[in-house]
């Protein structure tokens, strides 16, 4: 499946709304904030990423970071509900952890998540 554009969290207001009134979930390189969203008609869970200079270091690290996080969003997608927003925040650990380590961590913690929830 695609990470198509409207499941970007965009609005400075939804990344403010999944950290003040989501969930936290520390999953070792990156943290995962997870909020329900009060629309109706919703089709697909959003996500953002965040990568800041201090946590994860220079542009390229951010980027590299930035990407692994959505991929690993865009291939799991289905484990999360279409009403809930993802924000993940990336740790200067997701550096050196392998790709199958990230994606094996989202599904853990989507599963814990989700399963409780649903």
């Amino acid at each position: 499946m695609r990470f198509r554009a409207e499941q970007h969290l965009r609005r400075q207001r939804d990344f403010r709304t999944a950290r003040e009134r989501g969930r936290r979930i520390d999953c070792g390189g990156f943290t995962l904030w997870y909020v329900r969203r009060a629309d109706e008609n919703v089709a697909q869970p959003r996500a953002g990423v965040v990568a800041s200079t201090a946590a994860v270091g220079n542009a390229v690290k951010r980027n590299r970071a930035k990407r692994r996080l959505r991929e690993v969003f865009r291939r799991n997608q289905m484990l999360v509900p279409a009403d809930f927003d993802l924000l993940m925040i990336a740790k200067r650990s997701l550096e050196q952890a392998p790709y199958e380590e990230i994606e094996r961590r989202f599904v853990d913690a989507c599963r814990k998540i989700f399963s409780e929830k649903t």
